[in-house]
């Protein structure tokens, strides 16, 4: 899903769907960026050869992950406590478990199977294959989430979220 997805057969660059990250309202840092990149996610964004998971991440971070390396970034964006992750919905795995259900603010499942769209900017031809979720971490992020629009089914955690310092 991620910008730094592995590589298999074509591309491996799978970005967000616009109008998902319209609907989330304006984020300040996507540290999973691709670089071109046919729109914007944030007002800063990190891509490789850069290293966003090492970068120091301040305000409200949007997070399309790699899978590669997904607990990584989860974790570091649990940590940082205010933000939005666009991951697959495999409630039954320990990161999943650890990194949404113990420490996140909310997550709201979406229905159906989101089209990714490939680095020019057209809709990759099949759905993502899985379904896929949007995790909020912080109170603003889930109210957000809970206030997107988006077809989906909202639930709020109720973990009590530790703000970034």
């Amino acid at each position: 899903m991620g910008s730094h997805h592995s590589a298999r057969a074509g591309s491996d660059v799978w970005l967000t769907p616009p109008g998902v990250v319209t609907a989330l309202g304006a984020f300040d840092l996507d540290p999973c960026a691709a670089e071109p990149r046919p729109w914007d996610t944030a007002r800063r964004h990190i891509a490789p050869p850069d290293d966003g998971l090492a970068a120091t991440w301040e305000g409200r971070v949007f997070l399309n992950p790699p899978y590669s390396n997904l607990t990584d970034w989860l974790g570091k964006l649990a940590d940082h406590g205010r933000g939005t992750a666009l991951i697959f919905a495999r409630t039954e795995t320990r990161w999943f478990v650890d990194l949404v259900w113990q420490r996140a603010s909310a997550v709201m499942f979406l229905h159906g199977r989101l089209h990714f769209h490939l680095p020019d900017g057209s809709r990759a031809r099949g759905n993502a294959g899985a379904p896929s979720c949007l995790v909020a971490y912080g109170d603003g992020d889930a109210l957000r989430l809970a206030g997107s629009g988006l077809a989906g089914t909202f639930v709020n955690l109720g973990n009590s979220s530790l703000e970034a310092a």
